[in-house]
């Protein structure tokens, strides 16, 4: 029982360094360019744009990638906590700060399959701007760029996913689609 209780503590440390990484705020070019291309001048907006698509690209990272299908809920459950103790989140607005979150959680993850048109680079971009407030006809380049910030954000995730959990050790003969095979 005591062995038990410390993994599920050390998974529990090991969620709350990769929510940590998940909550940096977002860079200053960041937020200055999609406050000029998608907020309309707007920077608090988009720097909570920002913080909202890092942390839902974070938490989808956990869902598709951890190692450990216990990942990703305790990954959440992190997230939720940390969400709540968050400063910049006005007093007794929380519930609308989750509800937020959740909806950015699936236009993204939407996003992440919808392999359409541009395939789901552009559509991740897409959403961010539509989340900004760019509804109307949004040239190819913004949503070009839109698309590398989401980008860049879901491999740190990724990047940091990998750090706190740990990742996938094949010997080079075998594919990773054979080692599923191999546990049977």
């Amino acid at each position: 029982m005591w062995r038990e209780w410390r993994r599920g503590r050390a998974l529990r440390d090991k969620a709350d360094a990769y929510v940590a990484t998940l909550t940096l705020e977002p860079s200053a070019d960041d937020v200055a360019w999609l406050s000029e291309h998608g907020t309309g001048g707007d920077v608090d907006h988009a720097r909570w744009e920002l913080r909202y698509a890092r942390r839902a690209l974070g938490l989808l990272s956990a869902q598709r990638d951890a190692l450990d299908d216990r990942t990703a809920s305790v990954v959440a459950r992190a997230l939720a906590s940390a969400l709540s103790r968050d400063k910049a989140v006005a007093p007794g607005k929380l519930r609308v700060a989750e509800h937020q979150l959740n909806e950015r959680l699936r236009a993204y993850s939407e996003a992440l399959v919808n392999r359409q048109g541009e395939g789901s680079g552009w559509h991740l971009g897409r959403a961010l701007l539509e989340f900004a407030g760019r509804r109307e006809a949004v040239s190819a380049e913004d949503v070009a760029h839109a698309s590398e910030i989401l980008s860049r954000y879901l491999g740190d995730g990724n990047a940091a996913l990998r750090e706190r959990f740990g990742s996938a050790d094949l010997p080079e003969d075998i594919a990773p689609s054979a080692a599923r095979d191999l546990t049977r």
